[in-house]
């Protein structure tokens, strides 16, 4: 879908490195943007609705719509959202879906996205699902958010919403390159899974992180206790 003027989005906007590079492509393409923020009990969550706020203020985002999911929780399984699962420190690609994977988690955030959007009038949602360089996660595949559209196809009033994933295909060292175009806010950004004074450095994602900044040879602007890259 081509942006075309007077256009409204929405970006689901998690604080994180990805989504913030959304918000900044969002932000430089549409001439109304509004940003959605769930917390859903995740170990960081005050953290990242401090990463979000922040980054509206940066990119000048008004319109803001922030809620809280308390089934995820609820449900548990994951890393993120019960304590008694430790977040692995040593990532390890075995293959399998790693314990930070919080069950279908992305669609319970577009379902919100959905709705907010026939409200608002919004024609596209943008996520920063990516595939390439990522944990593994089955609702950062293309064809989730290909089936997902047939959804809102079926079940909205004009059915004529569509998911953006501009990221998807991109390598993490890539999704740097692109923010640094885009002046996105990455120092206002927060990707770890455990700490929320100073990134871990050690998790998953932190790793993902440190070595997609090496990789695009820029220096991360957030502060780590240690770094494994």
């Amino acid at each position: 879908m081509s942006p075309t003027p007077q256009s409204r989005v929405i970006v689901l906007l998690s604080g994180g490195m990805d989504s913030c590079v959304c918000a900044a492509l969002a932000v430089r393409d549409f001439d109304e943007v509004a940003a959605l923020h769930v917390s859903y009990g995740q170990r960081t969550e005050q953290r990242e609705r401090q990463s979000f706020l922040a980054i509206c203020d940066r990119l000048n985002i008004k319109q803001r719509l922030v809620v809280r999911n308390e089934a995820l929780r609820a449900v548990g399984g994951s890393a993120l959202t019960d304590k008694n699962i430790a977040v692995p420190t040593t990532p390890v690609r075995t293959g399998q879906i790693p314990v930070t994977y919080v069950p279908f988690r992305n669609a319970h955030f577009l379902s919100v996205a959905v709705s907010w959007a026939e409200v608002l009038g919004a024609s596209a949602i943008y996520i920063g699902a990516v595939e390439p360089d990522s944990s593994g996660y089955p609702d950062c595949r293309p064809a989730y958010y290909e089936a997902f559209n047939r959804v809102i196809q079926a079940g909205t009033k004009e059915g004529n919403i569509e998911i953006l994933t501009p990221l998807i295909a991109m390598h993490k060292a890539e999704i740097i390159r692109l923010g640094l175009e885009l002046n996105a806010p990455f120092d206002l950004t927060w990707s770890c899974y455990s700490g929320e004074d100073r990134a871990c450095g050690m998790c998953d994602s932190c790793v993902l992180r440190l070595r997609a900044f090496a990789a695009a040879a820029a220096a991360d602007p957030i502060p780590y206790e240690v770094s494994k890259v």
